[in-house]
């Protein structure tokens, strides 16, 4: 059983209100409507060569799969010898990583206050994406709280926000019916008030008030490293290098990434960010929190699944077929396809948010509030917070910093007394009261209890089970999953699909799914859990294909189908993927997800 919730505005389903990751439209002939159809170039070599060459870390029954420098070293590599390593490096007062609702509200509090106080600031934001928006993918249901706050004549300004949410439902779903629940006024899940958009409209309409205000914005620059001064404090990001072969030899274009160098540079690169999984580990930020949890943008399925044969992607078009949904969807036309992971860890997940040199905003720490399935409105509260911390220590001409990268430890606390904290603490319990022996079913009963009763103000915080990876169970105690044929009217097949998001990738360049060992996948991966990611990837990424000889498997990554969606790094159970920035530019183009 499957739990769904629908928030409809005035103009019904005709456009947002039943778009999770994947759109349709009534009207073929509506002019908002685009249809996004480009092929996809599949890269079907032989098994790569084995690794003999010097520098290389690898046994020779292990075919080559990883080429990133980030897994082989390039000073290792003898064909990067003689190679210019130089880069330019350019200072800022804040470098903003992420062009998504809380890097742009970031950006924009930090210009507005500059102009309120006539000071100038230099504030930089790099995107990976080709466009600002073009990675952007949510439901979304936007709750305006923090927009009002930011842009209080948001409406004068033409903000996307055109689709009023006029009724609630809320049920649970058996094999054949659902089973409605009442929305009692107060809980979570009621919408009043807010808007049905297209995330990614939004999205570019704040860069359009970001740019105007004076931002530097650079989309299509992926920011790929952290740099830091010798004190430790971080000293701003690098963007990717351009210009390397897919077997990691320069290209005769090579060229290096820009320095970006900030007194603060904000972390807002979106759920399970991979600049700031290396700053948990070098500040040890998740000391005190408890694992976070996750979810795919699907159909809200939970990473924390135990079945190695799940499919997220195949569950999703199963669910569209539900007796009680597909109606909905009838005489619709697909029209566009995207996934994405988000942060469901809620209160107890939140790691330290500063650092000498940086802070966290937005679902790069995971402010979402998980039973409302909203992170727009905090994560644009926290940039918002974080930029006016900011600001006050750029213009304390008295302040003494004890490293050369400011630590605004302000942020936090001011955040901590915000609504933003009180609304993440009193709904902290919800979702892992979820895990008790009664499942969806003992969540309700909890909410129903305590939230409605006593409003989160119980006191104890449940606990998470653990990091989604470690929660998947041997294949050989499990049972295979047979999903029905997709019908190619409601339900679709995988590639058709992602060819719709608009992915695209410079074929000739390292994979940036990076294996810590290339050895892994076949020996344990498929050996114990029948290798999931080729299930779990909503995007045809990972695929074990039969090797030349007839015996055994290997794994083939498929880069460029890659949606930027995060799953693999987080539910890899031997935790050996490692997701990097692919050259700027790369990946899905959405258009209004």
């Amino acid at each position: 059983m499957h739990m769904g919730a629908d928030a409809r505005g005035a103009e019904g389903c005709r456009e947002g209100s039943c778009v999770v990751a994947m759109s349709f439209s009534r009207c073929p002939s509506s002019g908002r409507v685009r249809q996004c159809f480009r092929a996809l170039k599949f890269i079907k070599r032989d098994c790569l060569p084995l690794l003999h060459a010097a520098g290389w870390a690898s046994t020779a029954a292990v075919p080559r799969i990883t080429t990133h420098y980030t897994i082989h070293p390039r000073d290792k590599d003898k064909r990067w010898e003689g190679v210019n390593m130089e880069r330019f490096a350019e200072e800022a007062d804040v470098v903003i990583v992420g062009g998504g609702p809380a890097g742009l509200s970031a950006a924009i509090r930090l210009k507005q206050l500059a102009a309120e106080h006539g000071k100038e600031i230099r504030v930089c934001l790099v995107e990976k994406a080709s466009q600002i928006g073009a990675h952007t993918l949510s439901g979304a249901c936007l709750e305006p709280r923090s927009l009002e706050e930011l842009f209080p004549d948001w409406k004068e300004r033409g903000a996307p926000l055109h689709t009023p949410v006029t009724e609630d439902k809320f049920g649970i779903l058996t094999k054949k019916s659902r089973i409605p629940v009442p929305i009692l006024p107060g809980l979570p899940m009621v919408n009043h008030g807010n808007y049905i958009v297209r995330l990614g409209h939004f999205v570019r309409w704040l860069g359009e008030q970001a740019e105007a205000l004076g931002v530097e914005l650079y989309p299509g620059y992926a920011a790929a490293e952290v740099l830091f001064h010798e004190d430790g404090s971080v000293k701003g990001i690098a963007t990717n290098d351009v210009g390397i072969q897919k077997d990691g030899a320069p290209k005769a274009t090579f060229e290096r990434g820009l320095e970006l160098h900030a007194k603060v540079t904000v972390f807002a690169e979106g759920c399970h960010g991979h600049l700031a999984k290396q700053l948990y580990t070098k500040y040890n930020l998740r000391e005190k929190c408890q694992a976070q949890s996750y979810g795919i943008g699907l159909k809200e399925v939970g990473l924390d699944y135990q079945n190695p044969y799940l499919n997220p992607f195949r569950e999703f078009q199963r669910w569209k077929h539900h007796p009680t949904v597909e109606p909905t969807l009838e005489g619709g036309k697909r029209i566009a396809y995207g996934a994405r992971a988000l942060n469901e860890g809620g209160l107890q997940s939140i790691p330290k948010l500063t650092f000498p040199g940086g802070l966290l905003i937005g679902c790069s720490p995971g402010l979402m509030n998980v039973p409302k399935i909203k992170g727009t409105h905090t994560a644009m509260k926290s940039g918002m917070l974080a930029s006016e911390a900011i600001f006050s220590q750029l213009t304390n001409e008295n302040l003494q910093s004890k490293t050369i990268g400011l630590d605004v430890q302000e942020y936090e606390e001011n955040l901590k007394k915000s609504w933003v904290w009180k609304e993440l603490y009193s709904v902290r319990n919800i979702r892992p009261s979820c895990h008790s022996m009664l499942g969806v079913y003992g969540g309700m009963i909890y909410t129903g209890i305590f939230y409605w009763l006593l409003r989160g103000k119980e006191p104890w915080t449940l606990k998470h089970p653990g990091p989604d990876f470690a929660q998947l169970k041997p294949a050989k105690d499990c049972t295979p999953i047979e999903y029905p044929k997709p019908d190619g009217k409601i339900s679709f097949d995988l590639l058709s699909s992602v060819a719709l998001s608009g992915t695209n990738h410079e074929h000739d360049q390292p994979a940036h799914l990076t294996l810590k060992d290339d050895s892994i996948p076949v020996s344990r991966n498929l050996a114990v859990f029948d290798g999931p990611e080729q299930r779990f990837c909503p995007a045809g990424v990972y695929e074990y294909i039969p090797l030349e000889t007839g015996e055994g498997s290997r794994l083939q990554i498929n880069a460029q189908n890659c949606v930027h969606c995060k799953t693999c790094d987080i539910k890899d159970p031997s935790q050996n993927i490692n997701w990097v920035v692919p050259e700027g530019g790369g990946g899905p183009a959405y258009n209004g997800m």
